[in-house]
């Protein structure tokens, strides 16, 4: 009996230790007002990306949706307007696997559309739409672009020669599993948002990358039964929910005077150290310029 009690004070302690660090959760305090702007939102059909739509559509912007699935996006821009009265929730085709869905996109973006003010890069892809609007459409009062990465980008490192041999985020001969390409693209989510903080200087554009916490999404569909039968009752445990998984995206869209932060790290709604590779300004201006030609900017 006393080794029980012991086994459950220590599975709660470490239950609360968990709670309080690794799960940690917290809440956007931003409020800056969204009347009248427009707002991009790569996958945002499911997950965080429909939280952050349902709360900006909530709060008057024009939100658009750039989902691969139209009835997914469908479904979810049903949903947010039952949520929030809200009838300026659109669909349009985005496949970021595609560069040419992508630069239809954009050319569709720039027919319909006369100003952006928040792109956020929320699909767990690892493609970005950062040419998907000239400065000239970003909206009179400054832009942001937020870009959703992870803790995850700490553990990998970019194998640049695999990178140009493969178009994959691999390493060496091989390919990598699910989990190890989704740690090397958020590494290059981190250098991304650092180069191009750099590249905007002087305009009044900022941009931030996020680590959201560690959420249950759909992610874990593109792992196997067996890893799945493990991480679903430890995700209904202790993972977040796509709501909180939400705040430090919105935080980074709603937060009045961060603008002088343009190119950090946040995760808890807060500014975090990344790693030295993220940190690293050849590493980031070589990552640019492998981009531009494999994409043939």
């Amino acid at each position: 009996m006393v080794q029980l009690l012991i086994l459950a004070a220590v599975l709660l302690g470490v239950y609360v230790l968990l709670t309080k660090t690794l799960f940690k959760r917290s809440k956007c305090k931003g409020n800056a007002a969204m009347g009248g702007k427009t707002v991009i939102i790569t996958g945002g059909n499911t997950g965080i990306g429909k939280a952050t739509a349902l709360h900006l559509a909530r709060k008057g912007a024009r939100v658009i949706l750039a989902c691969r699935n139209r009835d997914k996006a469908q479904a979810a821009i049903a949903d947010i307007q039952q949520e929030t009265g809200s009838t300026d929730v659109l669909y349009m085709e985005l496949d970021l696997a595609s560069l040419k869905s992508i630069r239809c996109f954009a050319e569709t973006f720039l027919k319909t559309e006369s100003r952006l003010d928040l792109l956020i890069n929320n699909a767990g892809t690892d493609t970005h739409i950062r040419t998907v609007a000239p400065m000239t459409v970003w909206g009179g009062g400054g832009g942001r672009v937020v870009t959703v990465s992870s803790m995850a980008h700490r553990w990998k490192h970019i194998d640049f020669e695999a990178l140009a041999a493969n178009r994959d985020l691999g390493t060496g001969r091989y390919s990598w599993q699910f989990f190890q390409a989704y740690c090397n693209s958020k590494l290059c989510n981190v250098l991304f948002t650092h180069e191009l903080a750099k590249r905007l200087k002087g305009t009044s554009v900022t941009c931030y990358s996020v680590h959201p916490g560690i959420v249950r999404t759909e992610l874990s569909r593109h792992v196997s039964l067996w890893q799945r039968l493990f991480i679903e009752p430890v995700s209904r445990l202790l993972f977040l929910d796509p709501e909180a998984g939400a705040q430090t995206t919105l935080h980074c869209a709603l937060q009045e005077g961060i603008e002088p932060l343009s190119g950090c790290y946040f995760s808890c709604c807060e500014v975090q150290e990344v790693c030295a590779q993220a940190r690293d300004n050849a590493l980031a201006q070589k990552l640019w310029e492998v981009s531009e030609k494999l994409c043939k900017l």
